[in-house]
């Protein structure tokens, strides 16, 4: 019988696992929190858009910068330590977020530096956790696992900003900042516990010669290699969050409770797809489903494009949402069970820069198109080249396509 319902079993079967995904989560919401705290702060100090921008710049270079350095390290050491390590460096810099919150008289530089040192440490303790699952888990249930971490992380996408919101206005951007803090408490109990988690195998080797090794592996090993191009192919080509104003202003009248509904609407399709994803994950074949997932996001990207009424413009981009956190949980399942554990830190870190870089990248290509033709062209056609690129992938490489199945224990 099939059940389509999201797989507990690591739930049941792991306490460790358990515990681990409670207190990511608690961490994951204060991480939204402090997302949108920052940005609430740099506008009110500088009413600059330019400040604004910075913000996601600190966020994401580090990532960019450190993650394969980082995944290398992780590939040298116990990941546990390594991410307890990494958890204790971002509540000190959510604690000093919150001082200087309570007292108002730093420079919005600082705060910005403080964003980039704690995003350092996310790119740290990123590359560690991906280990988790795959050795907390029997193989059967890997892509479970990480179906459960996808919806968990969605939902406090959805609740974060939103309760952000609320305690803004009644507590303060200190409060906020210093609720963060006390949520890495929680990571870091659910971390705790967990057995010492050493590389099995050979480990890294030290520096550039070890970030070149974990690129070696990427590009000899097809399956992986095609999971996470499709991945960046997809983003690259048509993510659509940079044209929602300006489709919106062309298509549904510039009004903005329309405009306020697109990105919950991504959200609320990946949160649907993930409590309905009991049968993709035990079907054992992430290749197919995820090539499958990507094609239904670029198709839906297109077609948004292409209507003019705001409600199916809305179910398509539920659609879309559905695909993406689809692939996404497909594309992790085939890097944590063809990957080796000796290197799993590395392609981590390789698969956490291409999900940071594609959608930065995907805007800007998105933004480019659109002031050279209209935002509905670049939807439109950047949906159009995304099932290109998914259908060139399949045709290239077979053993994704035809199946990918998640190797046995």
């Amino acid at each position: 019988m099939i059940q389509p319902l999201i797989d507990t079993r690591p739930l049941r079967t792991s306490p460790a696992f358990r515990r681990l995904l409670i207190g990511r989560t608690v961490s994951t919401l204060g991480g939204f929190m402090t997302m949108v705290t920052v940005m609430f702060q740099v506008w009110d100090v500088t009413r600059s858009t330019a400040w604004t921008g910075a913000v996601g710049l600190a966020q994401a270079l580090p990532l960019v910068v450190f993650g394969l350095f980082a995944g290398a390290w992780v590939d040298r050491a116990d990941r546990r330590r390594v991410y307890l390590a990494a958890t204790v460096g971002q509540a000190a810099c959510s604690l000093l977020l919150a001082v200087q919150g309570f007292t108002g008289h730093v420079p919005v530089p600082a705060v910005l530096v403080l964003v980039a040192v704690q995003a350092a440490f996310g790119a740290l303790g990123a590359p560690a956790a991906g280990v988790f699952v795959p050795r907390l888990l029997p193989r059967d249930q890997v892509a479970a696992g990480l179906a459960l971490n996808q919806i968990t992380g969605q939902s406090m996408m959805l609740l974060g900003p939103a309760l952000a919101g609320v305690l803004l206005g009644r507590l303060g951007i200190g409060t906020c900042y210093l609720l963060d803090a006390l949520s890495f408490g929680l990571a870091f109990h659910g971390a705790f516990g967990l057995p010492a988690l050493p590389p099995q195998g050979e480990p890294s080797r030290a520096g550039l010669h070890g970030v070149l090794d974990g690129l070696r592996f990427l590009a000899g090993h097809r399956v992986v290699r095609g999971a996470l191009i499709t991945d960046l192919a997809a983003t690259v080509l048509s993510f659509p969050v940079s044209l929602f104003p300006l489709v919106n202003a062309e298509r549904f009248g510039n009004d903005p409770r329309t405009l306020g509904l697109f990105l919950s609407a991504l959200a609320v399709g990946g949160i649907a797809a993930t409590a309905l994803s009991g049968a993709v994950t035990r079907f054992g074949r992430p290749g197919p489903v995820m090539l499958g997932a990507a094609a239904v996001w670029g198709a839906a990207l297109a077609l948004f494009g292409l209507t003019s009424n705001p409600w199916a413009g809305l179910a398509l981009l539920v659609v879309a949402g559905a695909g993406d956190a689809t692939s996404v949980v497909s594309r992790s399942t085939i890097v944590q069970t063809r990957t080796p554990d000796a290197l799993l830190g590395r392609v981590t870190a390789a698969e956490q820069i291409v999900g940071q870089a594609g959608p930065s990248l995907g805007n800007v290509r998105a933004g480019l198109v659109a002031g050279w033709t209209t935002g509905a062209t670049s939807l439109i056609s950047g949906g159009l080249l995304c099932l290109l690129a998914v259908a060139a992938v399949a045709a290239t490489t077979p053993e994704l396509r035809d199946g990918a199945a998640v190797p046995a224990d």
